[in-house]
């Protein structure tokens, strides 16, 4: 029997078919005993397995007073603000699935990381052939080279699982395409996913290449943030033209259809990568953005078209039920978790000038069910970079929805520090809301000076008599000194008066 690696892949993907079919066939199963859903005689696998997915509990609806989700039929499901994290739509979301092509924004995101757009890309003959009969590809040969700006339109535009292969070899400087997954898994954990393991660059089918909904978000948040990207993610057409390594020009359309043109097309789109194998099924990883608010949305184990009518329902959910607050110019509440180091609305004095302050940048994502006041916080006060004192971690519910940096405030917002406000009722009401800070108890700050006062002042009185004692003493010495040699001069001259007599 052959051992080679195609071969080996062709048995494992013939594994993975008949483990899919075996769950294909349990699906079918659960479906007739369960009362709540309707199967059709005429409805196909494809079909019951839909609709027993669409019937999966959408986690983020058992939040209490938390905005109602669509119904999706994806099996996998997210939908999260990228600033901030907030995930305001979840259905399994940490189910492991196959990610096929929504892996190459991995893939790419490296590739922008660690490369130049004019480096050169040779293919390999292993890059070219590991890429399977009919497979997504641009007919690339052996010994033929693309610039690496190239490479990123081919494997974004046209999904080229060969140019991907080459990409990958070339970070690694090998012929080996495999040891990219090292790269591929060690950035995936900086990224902050969880269940995520990659064996190649391109979702080609294998039993350890497996993703999540979430972790496919956590990557998004880098790659989306990646303005290069996400135009070449849109654009309609591949245009590589001939060259002296490239005998055919290379010209091909992006077959999704949620971008600019498409049958789906959505108006807010950032950017998107979708993927399809026969064991991942139809897969859309995506971002939009609208009146400032940024999403990203994964989708995992849907069927065509459906990927992009549940990936335009959940962004118009998103954008409908959910708002971005500022905190700086929202927090009025006077403690913070009960703690005793800051209090808020004045001091006992009423008047001094704020030491910390929220930073005016950070905001929470709010559902439009709830008003701030319900919202939950806690302090934590590990330091952060530059004057971060602490973070404000806020959630509703149990669900987090953002966070706020304390930081030291600037230099012109608290010098001097305890100068009065001349007229603090006189100000407005937007200067009011611009001043949203936390104070730091004056009572304490007084104590603590007072008693650094002190240490100081008998400090210097110590310093002062151990001065003075050791100029006396200086003093002393140096007055015998000087009678010593007065002394023994006036013997000397005694003596030589004595001797020229």
């Amino acid at each position: 029997m052959p051992n080679t690696p195609a071969y080996q892949s062709n048995i494992d993907r013939t594994k993975l078919q008949g483990r899919r079919m075996l769950a294909a066939l349990l699906c079918a199963a659960l479906l007739l005993l369960s009362p709540e859903v309707t199967v059709r005689a005429d409805q196909t696998p494809e079909e019951e397995r839909l609709e027993l997915q669409r019937g999966m509990t959408v986690q983020s609806n058992e939040i209490p007073n938390w905005p109602a989700g669509p119904v999706v039929s994806a099996e996998s499901a997210i939908l999260m603000e990228a600033e901030t994290g907030t995930i305001l739509y979840a259905k399994n979301i940490h189910m492991r699935e196959f990610p096929a092509s929504t892996t190459k924004i991995l893939t790419t995101l490296i590739a922008s990381e660690r490369c130049s757009l004019d480096e050169v890309v040779t293919f390999s003959h292993d890059a070219v052939f590991d890429n399977p009969p009919g497979s997504s590809g641009i007919a690339m040969d052996v010994g033929q080279t693309l610039t690496m700006e190239q490479c990123l339109n081919a494997i974004l535009i046209r999904s080229a699982n060969e140019v991907s292969f080459a990409v990958a070899e070339h970070i690694t400087d090998t012929t080996d395409w495999s040891v990219f997954a090292d790269i591929m898994n060690q950035r995936a954990e900086e990224l902050g996913c969880l269940n995520s393991h990659f064996t190649n660059p391109n979702g080609l089918p294998d039993e350890e290449h497996y993703t999540t909904a979430y972790d496919l978000a956590m990557i998004g948040r880098a790659f989306f943030a990646n303005e290069m990207l996400c135009k070449i993610s849109l654009t309609r057409r591949l245009e590589i033209p001939a060259s002296d390594t490239v005998p055919v020009a290379k010209i091909e359309n992006n077959a999704m259809q949620i971008i600019p043109g498409g049958a789906y097309a959505y108006e807010y789109l950032v950017g998107c990568k979708s993927g399809y194998t026969s064991v991942a099924r139809s897969c859309l990883v995506s971002c939009a953005e609208k009146d400032g608010m940024k999403l990203i949305c994964a989708v995992l184990r849907d069927e065509a078209p459906l990927q992009y009518e549940d990936t335009i329902s959940l962004f118009n959910y998103g954008f409908s039920n959910f708002d971005k607050v500022n905190v700086s110019q929202t927090e009025t509440r006077y403690n913070i978790d009960d703690s005793g180091t800051f209090y808020g609305g004045g001091d006992i004095f009423g008047s001094s000038r704020p030491l910390l302050t929220l930073n005016k940048d950070d905001h929470i994502i709010l559902p439009r069910t709830a008003v701030f006041e319900d919202i939950d916080s806690a302090v934590s006060y590990a330091a952060g970079n530059g004057g971060q004192v602490a973070v404000i971690s806020y959630s509703y519910h149990g669900a987090p929805i953002g966070s706020v940096r304390v930081n030291f405030a600037a230099e012109e917002d608290t010098s001097p520090v305890f100068d009065t406000l001349e007229d603090e009722n006189a100000q407005s009401q937007q200067e009011q809301s611009d001043k949203r800070v936390i104070y730091i108890n004056v009572v304490r700050i007084l104590t603590v000076a007072a008693g650094i006062g002190a240490l100081l002042f008998f400090f210097l009185l110590i310093r002062t008599v151990t001065r003075n004692y050791e100029f006396s003493a200086r003093h002393t010495r140096r007055s015998w000194k000087r009678s010593h040699k007065r002394h023994r001069t006036k013997i000397w001259s005694e003596k030589r008066d004595r001797h020229t007599r």
